[in-house]
């Protein structure tokens, strides 16, 4: 840890990747929570196998370090053991993780509200009373949007994902973004362009398959599939993690907070977005390539 930022949560804690020893092909999947986490997770899957009917278990095979549910000895030594080509999530921003020059750094961002309102829902499909007083389910007040914007970006609030922990997830990742080895690859693109998500991401991961392969795993990753595959994709799925496997695929749109906010509200989030980026950096976190193109 002596040269990263601590980051120590209710549910996860960074230090853990103190037991993990890089290897050079290995491929980190690093975002902010309902950013697209486990859809990436899914295609780097689905690229290192081949077989769009390949069982992913992502929280075994492709594990969330971070979080403190697992014990660091039992998942430092499964991926020890792992004779493949390794991947493993993360939801702590690059400046807290052990950053190797060789290793792949995929990180995947999403609209802010739109990953707020997306986690609103997660919340509420999880048997856990984790946070429930960052989100109520009963809410006239707007509490849990109040917590969004006011909230800090690391320690207890940090696992809340509240507007300052994305934001720093985004300029960690900025910081490190012309290092061959780091991509930054947006929501909304992905949607809109899954096919040609997966070309950029052969590219990067050096990673070759026929084009009849390909397709079919792109329509593996499509959102349809694996909505319509939940207890087979969600992470844990079908071991009761969540109360719904396919609730954690709610609809995969955008623009989930439309109608949902008052004139302040949306006042408010705006003052906090343009006082810590640029005209550019805030239209691609927003709203990906199409509105501000970023490498």
């Amino acid at each position: 840890m002596t040269s990263r930022k601590l980051y120590l949560g209710p549910l996860t804690d960074n230090r853990r990747w103190d037991m993990i020893d890089i290897r050079p092909d290995d491929v980190f999947v690093v975002t902010p929570p309902k950013c697209g986490t486990t859809w990436m997770q899914t295609i780097v899957a689905l690229l290192f196998s081949g077989d769009p009917d390949v069982e992913t278990e992502l929280s075994v095979k492709m594990p969330w370090v971070d979080i403190r549910i697992r014990e660091m000895t039992e998942v430092a030594a499964r991926l020890s053991a792992m004779t493949g080509r390794r991947s493993m999530k993360s939801h702590t921003p690059m400046d807290g993780l052990p950053i190797d020059d060789q290793a792949t750094y995929i990180c995947v961002f999403r609209h802010p509200l739109d990953a707020h309102f997306s986690y609103r829902k997660h919340v509420r499909n999880i048997p856990m009373s984790w946070f429930d007083m960052w989100y109520p389910e009963d809410d006239p007040d707007g509490i849990t949007f109040r917590r969004f914007l006011d909230g800090g970006a690391e320690g207890f609030d940090a696992d809340a994902m509240p507007l300052a922990h994305i934001l720093q997830h985004y300029k960690a990742a900025l910081a490190l973004v012309d290092r061959p080895n780091v991509a930054l690859f947006h929501y909304t693109d992905m949607t809109r362009d899954l096919p040609g998500t997966f070309a950029q991401l052969t590219k990067l991961l050096n990673i070759s398959h026929p084009k009849h392969v390909l397709d079919q795993l792109v329509h593996a990753a499509s959102f349809d599939h694996m909505k319509t595959h939940a207890a087979r994709y969600a992470p844990s799925g079908g071991k009761g993690f969540m109360k719904s496997d396919s609730d954690f695929f709610q609809s995969g749109t955008s623009g989930k907070w439309v109608g949902h906010l008052t004139d302040q509200d949306l006042t408010a989030y705006e003052a906090i977005m343009d006082a810590h980026l640029t005209p550019k950096e805030r239209a691609w976190l927003e709203f990906g390539a199409e509105k501000g193109p970023r490498a």
